[in-house]
């Protein structure tokens, strides 16, 4: 379910030896399925825990994990990176903002999924985002918002970066993407 570094590991044990004895960590998504769904790692000394919550064994401590969090959670990796500008601990959790779909889940369904876990982080760190709209005769119709709506770059995004990776992932249920934005350049365009 949760994937923890051995550098991830070792820091929560250095953080954990100053805590309540049997202190464990808690990894959580508030807000789980939508748009504004944020992970989170706390501690979690041992009369927090639940009885229907999900203990996963590290070395050193285990990470608990409530029911409503778990299915958000399946593919998350944890991990601990220093270089020279200092250390920080991520956090990444591909299936928090939408549930991991089906493989023979409706087309539509697995788009979108696609939209919400791989490319709408990308398209986060310039403020945009994208939905599917539509799904017709094989062409996912798309609405930029934020950042992408007005940017210069938005017809390289859609074709080079967005379509390709669709067409990649659905060679024979997709022959391409389109725009259905109405495109107003301004402050919140990236370019």
């Amino acid at each position: 379910m949760i994937t923890i570094s051995e550098n991830a590991q070792a820091h929560f044990r250095k953080l954990l030896e100053k805590q309540v004895e049997n202190t464990n960590i808690r990894v959580f998504v508030m807000n789980p399925g939508t748009p504004n769904a944020e992970c989170g790692v706390s501690y979690c000394p041992p009369d927090a825990v639940e009885a229907e919550d999900v203990r996963l064994p590290f070395s050193g401590f285990d990470a608990i994990i409530d029911p409503n969090s778990a299915p958000f959670l399946e593919d998350a990796v944890i991990d601990f990176v220093s270089d020279q500008m200092g250390s920080q601990l991520t956090l990444k959790a591909p299936n928090a903002k939408m549930r991991k779909v089906e493989d023979d889940a409706p087309l539509a369904e697995r788009v979108e999924y696609i939209l919400q876990s791989e490319i709408n982080p990308s398209l986060a760190a310039h403020g945009g985002k994208v939905t599917l709209v539509d799904l017709t005769d094989g062409i996912a119709v798309l609405q930029f918002g934020g950042g992408c709506n007005g940017c210069s770059m938005v017809d390289v995004t859609l074709k080079e970066g967005i379509e390709k990776q669709l067409l990649q992932l659905f060679p024979d249920e997709l022959k391409g993407v389109k725009d259905a934005t109405e495109h107003a350049r301004g402050e919140h365009s990236f370019y």
